[in-house]
């Protein structure tokens, strides 16, 4: 069988697939998607992921879209390391969380990210690049075009920050119970959070979680597994920040 995941190194998105293929040890060809080139908008690109998004997953021919449901489709095809609770009230318990980290903090870090990556970009509605490649976005087009000239507005800054604080109290009282967010074994609810927090670590946001005990120590336990430093290789974080401002 092989397995090809179209990705990009520096997305959060990838980094989640990638880090289920390591604590799976499945073998896969890594097939770099440049979204600074804007390779993910290319027409050879959208016959694969009709979302113009990363990563994609190709396993034996069949196309695998999502990051979430290419870790689930991954512990049900290879399941001889599990990633989920084997009862069904623990699996539900950890999909609960996985849509839960998919809708808050995985949305709202892509703000702070992007005002760092983005806020020399012109914006400007004058400038008919930036509009020609927004427009050809399948997704998160009203995203971008959100963007001020130097970035996203404060209060979109403020009000990512706020629902990032709350995943990390919501994270913090989970795991004064527990070792890992769906109980005592790791799971994919762990991964699904894993590149949020590496990201804020990057963007120079780690003072969020000073003070929360649990959540620290559950970070330190996730960063000594053999999975992060194959997911984390060299070029695939961001240049440390001295700070958010």
């Amino acid at each position: 069988m092989t397995i090809q995941l179209y990705q990009f190194s520096q997305s959060t998105c990838s980094q989640k697939a990638r880090l289920c293929l390591a604590e799976k040890g499945i073998a896969y060809d890594r097939i770099e998607v440049n979204l600074k080139t804007r390779e993910h908008l290319e027409d050879w690109y959208l016959q694969i992921n009709p979302n113009g998004v990363v990563p994609s997953m190709v396993h034996d021919g069949a196309v695998i879209l999502d990051s979430s449901v290419i870790c689930e489709y991954l512990d049900e095809v290879f399941p001889e390391v599990p990633l989920a609770p084997r009862d069904p009230v623990g699996r539900a318990g950890m999909r609960a969380w996985m849509r839960f980290l998919e809708e808050v903090p995985t949305t709202a870090i892509r703000v702070p990210t992007f005002n760092k990556i983005f806020s020399k970009v012109d914006t400007s509605s004058e400038n008919a690049d930036f509009e020609t490649w927004t427009d050809k976005m399948p997704l998160r087009k009203a995203f971008y075009r959100r963007m001020q000239q130097g970035g996203f507005a404060a209060k979109d800054v403020e009000d990512s920050l706020e629902r990032l604080r709350m995943t990390l109290n919501r994270a913090e009282r989970q795991l004064t119970s527990t070792p890992f967010l769906a109980g005592d074994e790791f799971s994919i609810a762990d991964i699904v959070l894993i590149p949020t927090i590496v990201r804020m670590e990057d963007l120079g946001l780690d003072e969020e979680w000073a003070g929360l005990s649990a959540f620290t120590q559950w970070y330190e336990r996730v960063k000594a597994r053999p999975s992060f430093d194959t997911t984390y290789y060299p070029g695939t974080r961001l240049p440390p920040q001295p700070g958010w401002a």
